[in-house]
């Protein structure tokens, strides 16, 4: 039964109450009319609880922008919703369409830095997030006195004497909640292994992110990816003001699961109202890595909190250390990843005695090495 306005209302109740569903449950697909956005098609939903959201499905069915209450809870680069004729895949030119937003995804056969590997040459981050999608749909359906909005697309990377490598994306959520629910299935549809890179670019920015608020996670050891990163590493789950000139500092981590195999990370901001936050939860089965990026800089003032299955120092480097990924043939692997509201002191609390009752007061290790940090991780 959802609740809404701050009260519970049966099927039967609501829909008395109004003459259609959308005075309530609002949901419009969209197409952008101007400059590089020109085209690109999404869809505007708003639950009731107060959490609003776009999926883009020309740009591999990410979330641009998302609100809860009015309150932003991503970070929005000053690039726009870029069309995704304007991709460049060389280098770092990737940052080009980059918009942040609460979600982007990257992958899918590489992500990471830019990389030659085995002789080709990857640009930053793969292609995912410039993909259309193919078949997407918009499913509203009851189920018992709760209303779910299901946004669904196909997503793909091929080429001929190349990986035919498929994205199968759901976007969920039901009237009342606070959370959205990403549930991917990437499939082989080629006859050869493929490497499988993916990474849940999930963007926090202000007001959630600002002087004061922290990274709680159920992060047991961590590394820092090069020297700057190292600079005040004791400090990785702390948060400042915007400084000039900062230099980004990445980390990865190892993080514990509950008894379901899910790991827990949140941006939280304790003097936002009575408490506010944004969460990340995901299956650690199949998405074994936790990547952390720490950029406070004036305009790009920014944490990302990245569930993935690789590392982001690149192809070849995943294939030197022996971690690299591979999807068989006609096989695929599932995905699962839930973003969500933290409001006020009593949520809060609650998400971080769930963090406390995994982690069982264990404080996370520092490893000098991404190397010995491999070799103790989960």
């Amino acid at each position: 039964m959802p609740r809404i306005y701050n009260k519970k209302y049966s099927r039967e109740e609501l829909l008395k109450r109004v003459g259609t569903i959308h005075q309530v449950y609002y949901n419009r697909i969209f197409e952008l009319i101007e400059g590089k956005e020109k085209g690109v098609r999404g869809i505007d939903i708003r639950n009731s609880s107060g959490l609003n959201f776009i999926v883009l499905f020309d740009r591999g069915m990410d979330i641009p922008y998302a609100e809860y209450k009015g309150i932003p809870l991503g970070w929005n680069s000053h690039i726009g919703y870029v069309a995704p004729s304007f991709y460049e895949p060389e280098k770092d030119e990737w940052l080009r369409g980059y918009f942040g937003g609460l979600l982007t995804t990257c992958g899918l056969t590489y992500m990471g830095a830019p990389d030659v590997d085995l002789g080709e040459e990857l640009g930053l981050h793969g292609r995912i997030s410039y993909t259309p999608a193919e078949r997407y749909s918009v499913e509203e359906y009851w189920n018992g006195d709760e209303y779910f909005i299901q946004v669904s697309g196909v997503l793909r990377e091929a080429k001929v004497f190349g990986p035919n490598i498929v994205l199968e994306r759901k976007v969920r959520t039901r009237m009342g909640s606070k959370k959205i629910i990403i549930e991917d299935v990437v499939r082989n549809e080629g006859w050869e292994p493929q490497p499988l890179m993916i990474l849940y670019h999930i963007n926090i920015g202000f007001p959630i992110l600002d002087e004061g608020s922290r990274l709680v996670s159920t992060t047991t050891k961590i590394v820092a990816r090069d020297d700057e990163a190292r600079k005040g590493q004791e400090e990785y789950d702390l948060f400042h003001g915007p400084v000039k000139g900062y230099k980004e500092k990445v980390y990865f981590h190892d993080l514990e699961t509950d008894n379901e195999g899910y790991a827990y990370a949140a941006i939280i901001n304790d003097d936002l109202y009575e408490g506010m936050g944004v969460y990340v939860k995901f299956n650690k089965k199949t998405l074994k890595r936790f990547v952390q990026w720490k950029m406070l800089g004036e305009g790009l003032y920014v944490v990302g909190i990245e569930p993935a299955n690789s590392f982001v120092m690149g192809r070849s480097w995943e294939r030197k250390m022996g971690t690299l990924e591979y999807i068989e043939p006609q096989k695929e692997k599932k995905f699962y990843v839930e973003i969500g509201v933290l409001e006020g002191r009593e949520e809060i609390s609650k998400f971080e005695s769930t963090v406390k009752q995994i982690k069982k007061d264990t404080k996370a290790m520092f490893f000098e090495s991404i190397e010995d940090f491999l070799k103790h991780a989960r």
